[in-house]
């Protein structure tokens, strides 16, 4: 008797295959579902702070056309209408990241705050303005005058290198504490001459008495990359979810690729978004650079110019150390974490 004929007899093999099938195609199957659940894995939420600016229109065309979920990411972005209580909702957990300017990271950092950036979004180039009635020719003008601007923000920081550039200071001024989107109101009233916004408020305030009533003294664009537009986390959650975070970063270069592919599209989106009409939208973009990817290494590297954290964080530093809002100006390489877009430029 050959064994080989045994096992390969019909009369033998039936019950053994269907004995087999039975144990291993439910088996098969539960394998197949898992892969299958593993596949179709839900998407990892994530809260994103942000404030109503132009140069986050990359973001807002995201979340518009739900880029982010191509990474397995599902993505809220949280509005704000300060940018100061952003800083205390990272630090609490309430929201995983956000949309900082630098200074802000800076003066966190100076704080004992573990808060870093892993991306550079844009640099303000006009879009941040401090603004004024007829009377007022030049920012020395401004000495003994009501300023209306928001403490502890980018308003704040611009006007006060504004003022040390032209030999003033606080002190030579009269402080209104007010939101940006307050500043229109108020200088419409008449009763504030000097005011510190940024778009859309801006545009706001210029639109007021046929364009006429009001103008621009000093904004970002005297002092490119010194309102730098960042992606901010706090260093636990970097180390956490850089899976996430890269994907959150690739969706956002989506919306840059998406504005420059379908600029009408895009325009209709981020004008929903802000409140303002496209056209409107369009205008305020020549406002901000938003920086592409290639260029994003050289912020982190450094150099003279302002578009550099090393410079313009000097220059801030020393401003916030001066009016007693940081005790000690922080080591500029624990402001920011660069693996990520080094990563993604490679």
């Amino acid at each position: 008797m050959k064994l080989a004929g045994l096992f390969s007899s019909p009369a033998a093999s039936t019950p053994s295959s269907s004995l087999f099938g039975r144990l291993f195609k439910p088996a098969l199957g539960v394998a197949l579902s898992l892969a299958t659940a593993a596949a179709m894995a839900a998407p990892t939420n994530m809260k994103i702070a942000t404030v109503v600016w132009i140069g986050y229109g990359p973001f807002y065309v995201a979340e518009s056309l739900d880029l982010f979920k191509k990474y397995n990411l599902k993505v809220s972005l949280q509005v704000f209408t300060d940018p100061a209580l952003i800083p205390p909702a990272i630090a609490s957990g309430a929201v995983d990241g956000g949309m900082l300017t630098y200074d802000q990271v800076v003066g966190q950092v100076a704080a004992g705050k573990a808060m870093k950036v892993v991306m550079p979004i844009d640099y303000s180039n006009g879009g941040d303005a401090i603004v004024a009635d007829a009377s007022i020719q030049s920012v020395k003008d401004f000495k003994g005058k009501k300023v209306g601007y928001n403490p502890l923000s980018p308003s704040d920081f611009l006007l006060s290198y504004a003022l040390k550039i032209n030999g003033l200071g606080e002190k030579d001024i009269s402080p209104v504490s007010m939101t940006p989107e307050a500043v229109p109101a108020a200088m419409a009233s008449g009763q504030l001459p000097i005011g510190v916004t940024y778009e859309p408020s801006l545009s706001q305030v210029l639109g007021q008495g046929g364009g006429k009533k009001f103008k621009v003294v000093f904004s970002s664009k005297d002092a490119p990359g010194l309102i730098a537009d960042v992606l901010v986390f706090d260093d636990k959650v970097i180390k956490a979810k850089p899976t996430e975070i890269t994907g959150l970063i690739k969706a956002y270069l989506d919306g840059m690729a998406y504005m420059k592919a379908k600029p009408d599209e895009a325009a209709k989106i981020i004008g929903k978004f802000m409140g303002v009409s496209a056209k409107e939208a369009k205008e305020q973009m020549s406002g901000v650079y938003n920086i592409p990817l290639a260029e994003m290494p050289k912020a982190f590297l450094p150099a003279k110019e302002t578009t550099s954290y090393y410079a313009s964080g000097e220059v801030i530093g020393q401003l916030l150390k001066a009016k007693g809002q940081i005790s000690a100006i922080p080591a500029t390489e624990a402001t920011f974490d660069a693996s990520l877009v080094k990563a993604l430029v490679k």
